[in-house]
């Protein structure tokens, strides 16, 4: 199975990140315009991670979104569940403690994080209720979420512009960068179906998460969606 379907079996999609680990990081700056490093840098000043922070970096893929915060002096714990991806991650970061880890039964203690985060994982995961629920109950707290995650442009011109590019230009040019072409039309079509921003919100104060708010990101193309666990 090549390109998984939008129910979001974990086999399958778990499958399909791991054809595509040895080129994910590049194929997705190539797709991205250049912009994945600019979500990135938003994520790691969102989540403040600080020296003596225990930090939990979900569908961290290569571990690359998970650097930031080590550098802040943050013990941080990558975790994914494409087998691939963390073989591949090992293999770049032998430092960093990868761990592979369902989003919907984490492998880990109650209330352990200080700040637990997820960048462009959150909509490839079969329960997203669950996972928030998750999340939630890893975090110590006082502790905090960030999540980074596709979103809905909000300008209705730009959004046309938008979904033009995820359906016409986005498969050439995965075809052309990418072992797995068929990964980014799955990555595309879910996207589209992906909630807006009010919804993505709705679901984490759902979820038990306090303080909820958001911050979009080029114009909507990406949005930052931000919690606290109060208790």
């Amino acid at each position: 199975m090549t390109r998984a379907s939008l129910d979001k079996q974990p086999h399958e999609v778990a499958s399909m990140f791991d054809d595509v680990a040895a080129k994910y990081d590049m194929t997705n700056d190539v797709l991205s315009l250049g912009q994945t490093r600019l979500w990135r840098r938003a994520v790691a000043r969102a989540v403040d991670a600080r020296p003596g922070e225990l930090v939990l970096d979900l569908a961290a893929g290569t571990a690359t979104s998970s650097l930031p915060f080590a550098e802040a002096g943050a013990t941080v714990v990558p975790c994914d569940f494409s087998l691939g991806m963390l073989r591949e991650g090992k293999r770049r970061h032998p430092e960093l403690p990868l761990t592979a880890g369902d989003a919907t039964r984490l492998p880990f203690a109650d209330g352990v994080f200080d700040a637990v985060t997820i960048s462009f994982g959150l909509r490839n995961v079969q329960d997203t209720d669950a996972a928030l629920r998750e999340l939630l109950r890893v975090t110590r707290p006082g502790g905090r979420v960030v999540i980074c995650e596709f979103s809905h442009p909000t300008w209705s011109p730009f959004r046309t512009v938008y979904t033009e590019y995820l359906m016409r230009a986005l498969p050439p040019v995965a075809t052309a960068v990418s072992s797995n072409p068929d990964a980014y039309v799955y990555l595309a079509d879910s996207i589209r179906a992906w909630p807006d921003q009010p919804a993505l919100a709705a679901r984490l104060q759902q979820a038990g998460w306090s303080k909820v708010a958001w911050r979009n990101l080029t114009g909507g193309i990406v949005a930052l969606h931000r919690g606290t666990r109060e208790k």
